[in-house]
């Protein structure tokens, strides 16, 4: 029993860590071969809900997150694209009631590396200088951007195959995505849709596998920037399917996420800005994951 309560805690958390997102302004327009980098801390809590025959009760988890990101914009095949790349360092505890005995472990450590490759396919083109500041001038009351993204997490994060919760996932994931927004005076419409391809865990506990179903998420999100560099948006998101399998048993932990969220971004010079994020996630099965972080970032361009 102890070995798949675990297990569930691990699906569960690897969730709330890489199985869903809720991210404003992804598909913008960029200056070409510009640089990005930030640096974000978070703060997660959850409660974990498990089957009532597993008789676990109180799980929950608290997550602290310190993360580098870098972007780049370039120029692909005349049209504008970025690369994104996500480090973070994490410190995570896990508490619960099992059997009636007060358990808990923790883990500190880096997790899964993020990859992300995106190209603007209908809309802003790649520009930079004064023919960037012109076109954005002349789209300020109505623009639409079609883009389509590759996000890869590599199995890089903090593993130790002789214990049941870990940080790292050990298996790769790849997530396609396409997605578009349409801007008119201050507002932006925003719809993204993505599904998350998992590899096996050939190296889970005791030498189990452990399987993952495809997840299916959309998310959508309305901004409103008061001038250039000073935004507010909200959003919404919803995941479906990514059942687990242990050993070739299903853990019967078919997902349905709601997530929801407001971020504030303001930028206080030319090159320097702040975010300020909150999220909070809601299961609508018996057996899920409700959470609430809080993120607060900065960015830097040259």
């Amino acid at each position: 029993m102890i070995r798949y309560f675990a297990a569930l805690l691990l699906v569960l958390s690897a969730t709330l860590s890489s199985g869903q997102d809720l991210q404003p302004r992804r598909w913008g327009h960029f200056p070409m071969d510009t640089n990005f980098a930030g640096v974000l801390y978070g703060y997660t809590s959850a409660d974990l809900y498990l089957n009532p025959s597993l008789r676990v009760e109180n799980a929950t988890l608290d997550k602290h997150t310190a993360a580098f990101s870098y972007v780049r914009s370039f120029e692909l095949l005349g049209k504008s694209a970025r690369f994104d790349l996500v480090q973070a360092y994490q410190d995570g505890r896990w508490e619960g009631v099992v059997d009636g005995v007060d358990t808990s472990t923790s883990r500190t450590g880096f997790s899964d590396t993020a990859l992300r490759f995106s190209m603007n396919l209908y809309g802003a083109p790649p520009l930079s200088g004064e023919e960037y500041l012109k076109y954005r001038a002349e789209k300020r009351d109505c623009e639409t951007i079609v883009g389509a993204a590759l996000i890869v997490v590599l199995p890089t994060g903090h593993y130790l195959k002789d214990r049941l919760l870990n940080l790292g996932e050990n298996r790769f994931t790849i997530r396609p995505q396409i997605g578009m927004v349409h801007s008119r005076g201050p507002w932006s419409f925003e719809l993204t849709g993505s599904v998350w391809f998992y590899t096996d865990n050939d190296s889970f506990f005791n030498g189990s596998t452990l399987e993952q179903d495809p997840l299916w998420s959309f998310q959508s999100h309305v901004v409103y920037t008061f001038r250039p560099g000073f935004w507010l948006a909200t959003g919404a998101a919803f995941g479906t399917d990514g059942q687990s399998t242990l050993d070739g048993n299903r853990l019967n932990d078919y997902k349905n996420n709601f997530l929801w969220g407001t971020s504030l971004g303001m930028s206080i010079s030319p090159k320097l800005g702040f975010q300020l994020t909150y999220i909070s996630s809601k299961t609508l099965e018996r057996s899920g994951a409700d959470s609430d972080s809080f993120l607060l970032g900065a960015t830097y361009m040259w």
